[in-house]
């Protein structure tokens, strides 16, 4: 395909890269899944301008493209695929508008999650979507995957979030969706759908973001040791039926509490609630945020005492910032020890005891150690799977197979905020079912008719894209 990257040289010039290590670092993301081979070519696009001209290229040439932005992903939906165009965004990290008025933002895509708090948090504002990536990952790439995060319980997932996006169609028109108002009902609502698309419909370069004022109340931290996983779900989900909503509510089974504990080591636990665990013990995190924080915390705590934990309240912020930070070494802990393959399923809230005994009696009986963290607030888990060497083992897929069938049976899903990208395209059509799946391949389709967006993402490559090199 020379011709095709002689006329992306012709008309973006530097910004067209193939150079090996650039190549290469595309290959990857944080899911532990590799591409076999190197694209065609990155594009680290600038402008708009950039985005189209590119994607006009490859649409004339049907050269598949896989839209990136900070390559955090975890499910492999920003992976370069052979022949493919890496049009990277990342460099559209300019903050357009900030309107304290009306609580908005206008971002480039590139921007990262981090970077626009630390701006509005002088103003008394916050962008509430909260992935534990958030330090380094880009708005884009949060909007493409419909992050969570471990404040989405309360607040709610990036979707709630995004007012409007301009969006680089597959031909190159330059598509605006949504409003700046924060109601609007006209038309569908592709802003909506654009959202959590995983760079399949168009490449999202602008987003018009809901602002919120930081939490006027104190912050109380409530955290507890329980004697098993069961007795930590069991206290979570009573206090989801208690009414409570706390901004944080996260637990980490007795096999990932092991792991932070030995990555932080005796200095990193000291004072904290695990230190000095014993075997088999689990870690629950509250935290209020309410003008009522106090009487919440308390109600919390007596909660998960009734439900055996060894609980510990405390409304010092340093304090509470350093158990976030114990949640937070999860997954660097496993990182630590061999590659990861990082799973993320989600059930009815009331369910959560019934799917961590699941996921106990599937590492039995696969013979496989599955440490689990969840946003019990919401539901979501995230079992891992540690392993040595390049390729993810046969029987880690069996036992992730195991653990979708079996969110699935619970009322649940097989990703609740990581997305489906390659990692999960082959469950996809068994919760969806045949005449969903169907229409969402027709989606597909009438976004991106030569199916060049990021082929094999979602939906297996079409044999056009294939044939194009993907």
């Amino acid at each position: 395909m020379p011709h095709v990257l002689a006329r992306l040289q012709e008309a973006l010039g530097a910004a067209v890269t193939t150079d090996a290590r650039a190549l290469d670092a595309t290959r990857e993301d944080r899911s532990g899944w590799r591409s076999k081979a190197d694209p065609l070519a990155v594009v680290h696009a600038a402008s708009v301008a950039d985005v189209q001209a590119t994607m006009r290229i490859a649409h004339a040439s049907g050269t598949p493209v896989v839209p990136r932005g900070a390559g955090t992903g975890l499910a492999g939906g920003a992976i370069a695929s052979p022949g493919a165009i890496v049009l990277d965004v990342s460099r559209m990290n300019r903050i357009v508008e900030i309107s304290e008025a009306d609580e908005l933002a206008v971002v480039e895509a590139g921007v990262l999650n981090g970077d626009l708090n630390a701006r509005i948090a002088p103003m008394g504002l916050w962008f509430a979507p909260d992935p534990a990536s958030r330090a380094i990952s880009t708005i884009g790439g949060n909007i493409a995957t419909n992050a969570g995060g471990l404040l989405c319980a309360k607040y709610g997932v990036t979707r709630e979030a995004v007012l409007g996006l301009a969006v680089v169609l597959a031909d190159g028109r330059l598509l605006r969706t949504g409003r700046r108002t924060v109601k609007g009902v006209t038309g569908y609502d592709l802003t909506a759908l654009m959202t959590g698309s995983e760079g399949t419909l168009g490449v999202i370069v602008e987003a018009t973001v809901r602002l919120r004022p930081i939490p006027a109340g104190e912050v109380v931290t409530v955290a507890a040791a329980f004697p098993d996983v069961e007795a930590a779900a069991a206290a979570s989900a009573a206090v989801t039926a208690a009414r409570i909503r706390p901004a944080v509510l996260e637990l980490i089974d007795a096999a990932g509490l092991a792991r932070v504990a030995a990555y932080l080591g005796a200095a990193g636990i000291a004072g904290t609630p695990i230190e000095g665990i014993t075997a088999g013990e689990t870690f629950l995190l509250a935290q209020s945020d309410t003008m009522g924080a106090q009487a919440e915390a308390a109600e919390i705590a007596r909660i998960f005492t009734a439900a055996g934990g060894r609980v510990s309240v405390s409304a010092d912020a340093a304090a509470g910032e350093r158990l976030l930070e114990i949640r937070r070494a999860m997954h660097p802990a496993l990182a630590a020890s061999g590659q990861v393959l990082i799973e993320d399923v989600a059930v009815p809230r009331s369910r959560l005891p019934e799917m961590f005994r699941a996921i106990e009696r599937i590492g039995r009986r696969y013979g496989i150690e599955i440490p689990t963290i969840a946003h019990a607030g919401d539901g979501n888990l995230h079992p891992n799977f540690v392993f040595t060497g390049d390729e993810v083992p046969a029987d880690v897929w069996a036992a992730a197979d195991d653990l979708f069938r079996a969110a699935v049976e619970l009322g649940g899903t097989l990703t609740g905020e990581h997305g489906v990208g390659i990692l999960k395209r082959r469950w996809l059509a068994d919760e969806l079912g045949d005449d969903s799946f169907d229409l969402q391949r027709g989606i597909k389709a009438l976004f991106d008719p030569t199916g060049i967006l990021n082929p094999g993402v979602m939906f297996e490559a079409p044999v056009s894209a294939v044939h194009a090199g993907a």
